[in-house]
């Protein structure tokens, strides 16, 4: 039996690719319905198949036709662009299958607090200004998900339980990476604060995370190709992240892991709660 929610607000799904795992992100929306469905950019990722060709599974196809279908029976359906898929972006504004484009967006929850929906590349200095340095860091990033499959492998063969991850391993070991992700947290608030929003959600760096700094929310959505993560807004305008993994198939904000970058520098957010 499906859980009924206000909003789901997916990003970094990289259809296209090997890595996508769009069964997993079957799974989930099948147990959850809402009226709203974010798309929240890097839906699909048109860098890979331009360096790799296309790799187009049954799953990502009943993915699509999924999402299509709810926009059809009256979801509200926003797609905002990121980095992978900037190709649409000259789109903005239109609509496609019921399906509205979007620069950016904001949305206001049931408790009538304001989100700001954004993908993020645009606080990343790397994607923004070195472009090919991102394409030599996604090209890592994709090798550390590809090893991962095969660890995953061997570790049901051997009978090792829960699900480990390597790319996120690397990510809690790598200083400069800890850092980039505290520093694109920082800006992309600072952003929300000047457009005089309570929250903002985002995607593009693969950490999910929710915290709260003064008055202001910062919501990640994770992303499908490593974490199988996801922010749901229930009913009454609570955020929730829900964490799709083996281990368990969901877990409240207030259960949530702190952001990596926070996490290694032991900064304490301000206010971590289920009620955002």
């Amino acid at each position: 039996m499906s859980r009924r929610v206000r909003s789901i607000f997916i990003s970094d799904v990289h259809l296209g690719t090997r890595a996508c795992q769009a069964e997993r992100l079957l799974e989930f929306l099948k147990a959850h319905e809402s009226e709203h469905l974010f798309l929240i950019g890097d839906i699909v990722d048109f860098w890979a198949m331009r360096r790799r060709g296309v790799y187009w599974s049954e799953p990502q196809n009943t993915l699509v036709q999924k999402v299509l279908r709810r926009a059809r029976h009256d979801v509200q359906v926003v797609f905002v662009p990121g980095n992978h898929d900037e190709a649409v972006r000259e789109h903005s504004g239109s609509s496609f299958g019921n399906i509205r484009v979007e620069r950016d967006h904001v949305h206001v929850a049931a408790d009538g607090k304001r989100y700001l929906l954004l993908h993020g590349d645009e606080f990343d200095q790397v994607t923004r200004y070195h472009k090919w340095v991102a394409i030599l860091g996604d090209q890592a990033y994709a090798l550390a998900v590809n090893l991962n499959r095969w660890l995953s492998i061997l570790r049901r063969m051997l009978g090792v339980p829960g699900y480990w991850s390597l790319a996120g391993y690397a990510k809690r070991k790598v200083k400069g990476a800890l850092e980039f992700i505290f520093d694109f947290e920082d800006s992309v608030l600072r952003h929300a604060r000047e457009r005089g929003v309570d929250g903002v959600i985002c995607g593009h760096i693969h950490a999910a995370a929710i915290r709260t700094v003064d008055t202001t929310t910062y919501l990640n959505c994770g992303d499908w190709v490593d974490s199988c993560t996801a922010i749901v807004e229930h009913l009454d305008g609570r955020m929730e992240l829900i964490r799709w993994g083996a281990q368990a198939p969901s877990q409240s904000t207030a259960q949530a892991e702190l952001p990596l970058a926070l996490a290694e520098k032991r900064i304490e957010p301000e206010r971590e709660t289920a009620e955002v």
